[in-house]
Order: structure tokens, then C-alpha cells, then sequence
């Protein structure tokens, strides 16, 4: 049976230490802030190390004959220099 006294307690323990309970201490939300800035420091460093190894990955997949297509599209070289080249890198190795 609900009194008046246990009402009253109830009452002044809600006020006492909040809708949160008794007040235990920091708790395990503690760790929460600490965490996400590590997943967020993470992230940025994965995602860094991962565009900068896929451009070096491709100018590895390109070769001299892509590094060759990439300067006359830029204007580099001109069509007489790159089909020279072009002939200097198919040709086979001379021993």
C-alpha cells in the first residue's frame, strides 16, 4: 500500500539524485567520447592512406606506355615525339 511517507520518499530521492538513479558515478559512457574520436582519427587516416595508395597503384599499373599516353594528352609531347617514343618502348629489348 502506497503511504504517504513512501510517496514522500520517493519524491525526495527523485529530487535528490535526478531521474539518472543514485548517482554511481561517471559510468561506462565515459568511454563513448574517447572512442568515437578514435574511430573518427581512424577513418581519416584509412581513408587518406587509401587514396594515396591507389594513385600510386595506378601509375604503377600504367607503365611507361600510359605515363607516355598521359603526357601527349596534356600536350607534353607532340604526335611526332610520342609515336617515337611509342616505337622506342614496343620495340624488343637489344642485347
Amino acid at each position: 500500500m502506497l503511504t504517504a511517507a513512501t510517496a514522500a520518499s520517493g519524491a525526495g530521492a527523485l529530487l535528490a539524485h535526478g531521474p539518472w538513479g543514485t548517482g554511481s558515478g561517471p559510468g561506462w559512457w565515459v568511454l563513448l567520447i574517447p572512442l568515437f574520436w578514435i574511430l573518427v582519427i581512424g577513418f581519416a587516416v584509412f581513408a587518406v592512406r587509401r587514396t594515396w595508395f591507389r594513385g600510386r597503384r595506378q601509375e604503377n599499373l600504367l607503365g611507361a606506355e600510359g605515363v607516355l599516353r598521359e603526357r601527349y594528352a596534356r600536350g607534353e609531347v607532340d604526335e611526332t615525339e610520342f609515336r617515337q617514343r611509342l616505337e622506342v618502348l614496343r620495340s624488343p629489348p637489344s642485347k
